[in-house]
């Protein structure tokens, strides 16, 4: 298969800031401030640890550190609104003052979202596309945050082919935030790797993901140690980042422009040999 190109340009993102897309992959490193994330529950409950993880994070190559408070594992147990908020909003606040990196908030409650982004949060990363609390589109529109929109196929009926399902429900997030006022250069998209997929779904949703550029926004992507990661190397690894560092490279190739990793190191060197490699046959240099 041809390799796509990623499409490049600017995503908009709050306080005015731009981040640049394209030539090389944009990392998105995850901090659960969580006592029941699947991969790192509790390892960062405490403020100064998730900070101390978060600075670490940005000095290994993240661009962009995306901030929950809420385990979105399958069979979590929801948390109230005012917990999620306990949790996270003491870590913007003492990021915003110590990192020029991207902060977003991990969130699908519009209450969190407003919360996050008066405490430094430039971006609105929502596990429901808007489909669950779409006022989050508003603030998102009105605070000029960037919003990513994620497909899931959790409270719903998905349709029977996986990426008609990925245009009918990710169609209806861009529907409702651009309804909402917000403007298209600040919408990525995510096809949601694990949210009511199986095994065999996320890998054929992996090699069908190039067909999702016809959206026409950035895309990114989450596969990091992931439960069919874990299934497809035989053994259950609780942090496969060899794997998923592979899964990163074939995404890279199929479009994908931002990875969302737990592991920043290995995921930015893997992709930075696929961005080498894609500058090499355009004669470019890196």
């Amino acid at each position: 298969m041809q390799p796509k190109t990623p499409r490049g340009g600017d995503w908009h993102v709050g306080s005015g800031r731009r981040l640049a897309l394209g030539p090389s992959a944009t990392i998105m490193g995850i901090l659960n401030v969580t006592p029941d994330s699947f991969s790192d529950g509790g390892r960062y409950a405490d403020i100064d640890a998730a900070v101390a993880a978060a600075l670490t994070m940005v000095e290994e190559g993240a661009d962009i550190i995306d901030i929950g408070g809420e385990s979105t594992r399958p069979g979590a147990s929801p948390v109230e609104a005012i917990e999620e908020q306990r949790r996270i909003l003491p870590v913007f606040e003492a990021l915003a003052g110590r990192t020029d990196a991207i902060l977003s908030v991990d969130t699908y409650r519009s209450e969190t979202a407003r919360l996050a982004i008066a405490a430094g949060a430039h971006v609105v990363n929502d596990v429901f596309g808007v489909q669950k609390d779409p006022a989050i589109a508003a603030i998102a529109a009105e605070t000029g945050a960037g919003l990513c929109l994620m497909h899931t196929g959790r409270e719903r009926e998905p349709l029977a082919d996986m990426i008609a399902d990925q245009f009918l429900f990710l169609g209806e997030s861009l529907r409702i935030a651009r309804e909402a006022g917000v403007a298209d250069a600040a919408i990525v998209v995510d096809p949601g790797f694990g949210f009511a997929k199986d095994g065999p779904q996320n890998m054929i949703l992996m090699a069908r993901m190039g067909e999702l550029m016809d959206l026409g926004f950035p895309i990114l992507v989450g596969t990091s140690r992931k439960r069919f990661v874990r299934g497809a190397i035989g053994r259950d690894d609780p942090e496969p980042d060899f794997a998923t560092a592979a899964t990163s490279v074939f995404l890279r190739e199929r479009g994908a422009d931002i990875f969302r990793v737990h592991n920043v190191r290995a995921n930015r060197d893997a992709l930075a040999i696929a961005d080498a490699m894609a500058a090499a046959m355009t004669g470019q240099t890196w």
